[in-house]
């Protein structure tokens, strides 16, 4: 696996809901004080833990890496020299343009950052419950609720029995009516709000496939989900509606939407051109 030398927290966090509660203990003690583990031995990072030196070894291959010295020299770029330029605090004394380069910066990394994570298998795995879906719902609370209703602009092409509905006792309902091999998609930036959680116990209870696309990977929408997707993003106070985590969960949109739109081939270009024909009345 090709390791991005600023990825490696990125990569625990994100292969976090998958490790063994040993794996889970060595990932916390490394999230919890990353500076302080650039400085140990692999010995003395076991003997904090009481583990063997060969499970820490372990544990470093299973996030990718050769071993445990290429782990820390990955650890402390990223924790010694981050990417403050990039995500810099606003502050009240940028002028226009210095607001919109870090927005705009931020948004990039955003992407960049997630990129190295996207788990494929995982998303051609998504992309196979819709296929074979006989109906696709996407659901949202809040903000993500426009998430939502984008993804169903998008799949609303495919020629599949797509929905967004938004009212939260109307998805409960609509959730109830899911049958097995149907497929629910929730996107929550937090993956802890409870109306989607709601929804998606009463989603998987009927058998159908839940997919969730979230930022935190250890959430409990990730524990509920059959299969997650995860974005990474740093939210500073004035972006605390998670505004650069959204760019990259319609991102994962956009990417199931090809993916999908290719395995339909003349059956989604066929749903495609009845679309653009009923559409373009609306044009001048």
């Amino acid at each position: 696996m090709n390791m991005n030398n600023h990825l490696c927290l990125a990569k625990i966090r994100s292969l976090y809901p998958s490790f063994s509660a040993k794996e889970s203990q060595i990932a916390d003690f490394i999230l919890n004080d990353p500076k302080n583990i650039i400085h140990l031995s692999i010995t003395q990072f076991a003997e904090e833990l009481g583990v063997a030196d060969s499970t820490v070894f372990r544990f470093c291959k299973r996030i990718g890496f050769t071993g445990y010295q290429s782990m820390k020299i990955a650890l402390a770029s990223e924790v010694v020299t981050p990417i403050k330029n990039i995500h810099d605090e606003i502050t009240e004394e940028d002028d226009t343009k210095a607001l919109a380069s870090k927005v705009f910066r931020s948004n990039m990394k955003t992407l960049e950052d997630t990129l190295q994570i996207v788990d494929t298998s995982a998303l051609e795995k998504a992309a196979d419950f819709i296929t074979g879906a006989g109906k696709i719902e996407f659901y949202g609370s809040g903000g993500s609720s426009i998430l939502a209703m984008d993804a169903y602009h998008k799949f609303i092409r495919t020629g599949l029995n797509v929905s967004a509905p938004s009212d939260s006792h109307i998805q409960l309902m609509s959730a109830s009516q899911l049958r097995k091999n149907d497929c629910a998609i929730f996107l929550s930036h937090s993956g802890s709000t409870k109306d989607i959680l709601d929804v998606c116990e009463v989603a998987g209870k009927t058998g159908a496939k839940t997919v969730a696309i979230t930022n935190m990977a250890k959430s409990p929408l990730t524990k509920l989900a059959d299969l997650s997707l995860y974005t990474l993003s740093d939210e500073t106070d004035y972006r605390s509606e998670a505004l650069s985590s959204r760019i990259a969960q319609l991102s994962y949109v956009d990417a199931l939407y090809v993916i999908v739109m290719r395995s339909l081939k003349e059956n989604g270009q066929e749903a495609l051109e009845k679309m653009r024909k009923a559409i373009s009345t609306k044009r001048i």
